[in-house]
């Protein structure tokens, strides 16, 4: 790593500091190494700690909470100023994340969806995949009602799923051209559950688990947090905790009740685990489709300081603090993602 450093010195002129500090919030989801990865939601461990190597290095990083605090009453910032979080609540955020963060000393915040905390399920885009992308051998069709209406897709060939197939199509993803029709069923099924209820989406999804013959449980290579690790994750001045509803839904797909409810229900459940308030909240998918004007006033009036959307853009002194724009983080090496970082400063 020390020779990546070196190389990024030789080829990287970094800007020159700014009066106005432009702050880039940083997004992740996972830190562990799979076999299928098709929204590119992991980031390696040995990425991982070339990337926090490259922060602590070339960039200032700083809390979420000194971010709104100076968004809402007024202040400067550094320059440069990177801020790490997390979104969903993988248990890889605490048994590798944090370990990484501890050692180079850098702050994070991480988005809980207090539903999942505990349970024996994977979040149901994991579910998805193990159904579909993982090696396996399934009926050649398939019948759902989803939602009331009936849908059937017929798999053909593609029925088969060996380890070859599940290597050579390891790169894919969802938002590149199906190479398969099983690819194409995972992809119409994602778009068909995402905006369902949780409780529709449960059924449909123990539908399709019983019809593939899988296993209800979920891998413990995708286990979300406990309850117990939800406390560990917390302890310490680095971590903070912030909620991100109770179920993970397309906010904007919902009446606005139920919007309130996953969102107040996900403060409060979250608040009665670790005795102590949460200030912070991630819209979920995060688009500015996702979630609405009436999402966002009831984010501020159930009592949130901040929070956080998931399009690109680097954050301004002008920046609604309750719409704050993230940049999700590829699984690159040291140097690459200095380039990256760099080419984002310099905008």
């Amino acid at each position: 790593m020390r020779r990546g450093i070196d190389e990024v010195r030789r080829i990287v002129r970094w800007p020159k500091r700014q009066a106005e500090g432009k702050v880039l919030i940083l997004v992740y989801h996972r830190v562990t190494s799979t076999q299928s990865d098709p929204w590119h939601l992991a980031v390696t461990p040995h990425h991982f700690v070339e990337q926090l190597t490259i922060l602590r290095r070339y960039s200032n990083p700083i809390t979420l909470q000194r971010l709104s605090q100076v968004l809402l009453l007024g202040g400067n910032l550094p320059d440069r100023s990177v801020i790490v979080t997390f979104d969903d609540g993988y248990a890889d955020n605490l048994h590798e994340a944090k370990p990484a963060l501890e050692c180079h000393n850098i702050p994070a915040t991480v988005f809980l969806t207090t539903g999942y905390i505990g349970s024996n399920h994977e979040f149901w885009w994991d579910e998805l995949e193990r159904v579909l992308l993982q090696p396996g051998i399934v009926p050649k069709a398939l019948r759902l009602d989803i939602n009331g209406s009936m849908y059937r897709w017929d798999l053909g060939e593609a029925a088969h799923y060996d380890e070859d197939d599940a290597r050579r199509y390891r790169e894919w993803r969802a938002w590149e051209k199906p190479p398969s029709s099983r690819h194409a069923l995972y992809r119409s099924l994602w778009e068909l559950l995402y905006p369902l209820t949780e409780s529709e989406r449960r059924r449909v999804l123990d539908k399709l688990v019983g019809w593939a013959g899988d296993e209800p449980t979920g891998r413990p290579t995708h286990r979300v947090l406990s309850r117990e690790e939800v406390i560990a994750l917390s302890e310490g001045e680095l971590i903070e905790l912030g909620a991100h509803t109770t179920t993970h839904p397309a906010l904007s797909a919902l009446p606005i009740a139920s919007q309130r409810d996953e969102i107040e229900r996900s403060k409060i459940q979250l608040e009665n685990i670790l005795n102590k308030e949460v200030a912070s909240f991630a819209y979920p998918y995060g688009k500015a489709n996702h979630y609405t004007i009436e999402t966002v006033s009831v984010v501020r009036e159930v009592g949130f300081l901040c929070a956080c959307s998931n399009f690109a853009h680097t954050v301004r002194l002008s920046t609604d603090p309750f719409q704050l724009p993230r940049v999700a983080v590829p699984n690159w090496a040291g140097r690459k993602f200095a380039l990256w970082l760099w080419r984002w400063f310099r905008r």
